[in-house]
């Protein structure tokens, strides 16, 4: 049975109540401005739904039923009245904040009314007299038991794996959601990489298939999202996809409607990392064009002090996270954000691109917390930071300051001083940087010689 299922005879069962419920939820959650608040928000409130739900159900009224509900919803916005995700404003609209002192009010006034007019009819009553009749059999009430109806949100068969389900002319669907949209998919050139390890010798070996992704926010224009925006949000979409295609910049695109785009084909790099560093023990990766996948949400960073995604692009990040870590056998470490990863090599710099160096929802996406991941260009190659990066963010991440640790550990173990070793690592990312960027170089020169060359075509006599 459904866990709102209607009674018979017309009578408001379950269903009727459950409805009343999730007008009132709706109604209230629609002033959460942060959308992992908000889903938060929508399942503690259906926990207390099962337990008040037997209570409330014997208010009479339909109406009385559904102002108890949304007071109890407004209840509910407590602990994000007083702070947010990311230590900003809480995400609570303005307007529900007075809604729910007016509804306090309300009820407050409306139960005083009520217990005042129930005193004063049952004090003006007449009193009848009191009449004395013999001792009847006492009757046994036979109650009908409570059955109680609970309600939750199902928690659904989550597929075993990520796979195929069909595809037509440009589009894909797999088993997760995600539908792929491929119309504007174009080919850019191989994926050819190597890979450094931590004391800088290139390994000779080249690599075809991407080992992370970079995540990252389009910083195009935004426009209002609402029905009344429906043409410019769409027309604003597919230039952004017009000029990602002509510049080769990422490999997806999420759009504000959680449609996911493929913009350069998987196989071949994109132009989305600029100069760039990540490393997993052993391994570190300097410039991530081809080492990564490029992951772009149609979005504004604008800080990280607000989470800057729709809730329908935060489902489909997920899911196109779910299905490229499968296909690739992508390691959790290895997807980061691209404000994390970015540097400036002419002056040893963190976060020459800003966008996500703060507020991106990895619980969300199942990824650990990488803003508490010791930062490889500090650590390795010895970058810094300067005032314009703390006007943004304040002060850095938990993994910048492990990688001054560590730099400050080995001055101390060495009997240096820090800029020594600071001014040693940069020299480190120097010659790295340079050793890949003459690897590229013959790479791209080997692979011109062996193709074939078109000579002009001759007639048999030489003309």
């Amino acid at each position: 049975m459904e866990p709102f299922a209607r009674s018979p005879a017309g009578a408001p069962g379950p269903r009727a109540r459950g409805d009343e419920f999730v007008v009132a939820l709706e109604a209230v959650s629609r002033g959460i401005r942060d959308p992992v608040a908000k889903l938060k928000y929508i399942r503690g409130s259906l926990d207390r739904y099962r337990s008040l739900d037997r209570a409330v159900r014997f208010i009479p009224g339909k109406a009385l039923r559904r102002h108890v509900y949304r007071w109890l919803s407004l209840e509910s916005l407590g602990p994000l009245l007083r702070a947010d995700p990311f230590g900003g404003a809480p995400p609570v609209d303005p307007r529900t904040r007075r809604s729910r002192f007016v509804t306090r009010v309300s009820m407050v006034s409306t139960a005083a009314a009520g217990i005042a007019a129930v005193a004063f009819a049952t004090w003006s009553l007449p009193r009848p007299t009191p009449v004395v009749k013999a001792a009847a059999p006492a009757l046994a009430l036979a109650l009908p038991p409570v059955v109680e109806t609970p309600v939750s949100l199902p928690v659904g068969i989550t597929p075993a794996a990520v796979w195929l389900v069909e595809k037509g002319e440009g589009w894909e669907q797999y088993s997760n959601g995600l539908r792929i949209d491929t119309s504007h998919a174009v080919a850019g050139d191989p994926r050819r990489f190597q890979v450094f390890d931590e004391a800088g010798a290139l390994d000779p070996e080249v690599h075809d298939q991407p080992v992370g992704i970079l995540f990252h926010t389009s910083e195009s224009d935004i426009w209002p999202l609402e029905a009344s925006f429906n043409e410019t949000l769409r027309d604003s979409s597919q230039r952004l996809l017009r000029y990602l295609q002509r510049n080769r910049t990422y490999h997806y695109l999420v759009d504000r409607f959680g449609r996911v785009f493929r913009v350069v084909n998987e196989e071949s790099k994109a132009n989305h990392a600029g100069y760039s560093v990540w490393a997993k023990p052993g391994r570190v990766y300097l410039s991530l064009n081809n080492a990564f996948l490029g992951v772009a949400f149609e979005s504004r960073w604008e800080g990280g002090q607000a989470l800057p995604i729709t809730q329908a692009q935060l489902a489909a990040g997920r899911n196109v996270t779910e299905y490229l870590r499968q296909r690739y056998d992508i390691e959790a470490d290895m997807c980061v954000a691209h404000g994390l990863a970015s540097v400036n090599p002419k002056k040893h710099l963190i976060g020459h691109h800003m966008d996500w160096s703060r507020g991106f929802p990895w619980a969300a996406f199942g990824l650990p917390d990488q803003y508490k991941r010791e930062a490889p260009s500090v650590a390795l190659f010895g970058f810094g930071y300067d005032d314009d990066f703390l006007k943004v963010l304040g002060e850095p991440w938990q993994g910048v300051r492990d990688g001054e640790q560590r730099l400050a550990s080995e001055a101390q173990r060495r009997g240096v001083a820090v800029d020594e070793v600071r001014q040693e690592r940069q020299g480190l990312y120097d010659r790295s940087i340079r050793a890949q960027a003459a690897a590229e170089k013959s790479a791209v020169a080997s692979v011109a010689d062996q193709r074939p060359v078109n000579r002009p075509r001759t007639s048999a006599s030489g003309g």
